[in-house]
């Protein structure tokens, strides 16, 4: 998995049109592979592909350039932190009950490249990462840990939201109690 996850990049597009039209210039510009090519509220559509490095950024110009105005966000992440596939994917850690950080954005671009930067920055635990499906075309990530890591976690990926003016909110709950946290989790 870690290898062809070498590099990932994804086009948020306004338009589902666009976005499929997009997709499919993508796909052809370069030898990269789908992650998913998907609708999701409100009316975005997601291309996220994964390849080499150079792959991705060209599959990437290619699809922003065929619609450039109906770009919302993108990004390229060239090492990728192999937890936060395995959460997109619905493969993430599950955790005793810990600390409990959350971290929300404006869109669904911005919360992979904030999780990627936290659970970079600290010995955390992806629990969830939840991408614009039911929730308003935002998106949002849990990360389970120590309060020190879980806060030092939550900060990075702040910022990473911030620096993009993306950041709706953070959250470090310390202790959750027992039964929200199974709800959660």
């Amino acid at each position: 998995m870690r290898e062809r996850f070498a590099a990932v990049g994804m086009l948020e597009f306004t338009s589902i049109a666009a976005g499929m039209e997009a997709a499919d210039r993508m796909i052809k510009a370069a030898e990269v592979f789908p992650v998913w090519f998907r609708t999701v509220c409100p009316g975005k559509y997601l291309a996220c592909v994964t390849g080499d490095v150079a792959a991705v950024s060209a599959s990437l110009e290619a699809g922003r350039s065929s619609v450039s105005p109906l770009v919302a966000d993108w990004f390229l992440l060239p090492n990728i932190h192999p937890d936060v596939i395995a959460a997109l994917c619905g493969t993430g850690q599950t955790s005793e009950r810990e600390a409990l950080g959350i971290l929300e954005t404006y869109s669904a671009a911005s919360i992979i490249a904030a999780s990627d930067a936290a659970v970079k920055a600290a010995e955390v635990r992806i629990l969830d990462v939840r991408v614009a499906l039911g929730i308003g075309g935002k998106g949002y990530a849990l990360f389970g840990g120590d309060v020190a890591a879980v806060q030092a976690a939550v900060e990075a990926g702040a910022r990473q939201a911030e620096e993009a003016g993306l950041l709706v909110a953070k959250v470090v709950i310390p202790r959750p109690a027992e039964a929200f946290f199974e709800q959660v989790i």
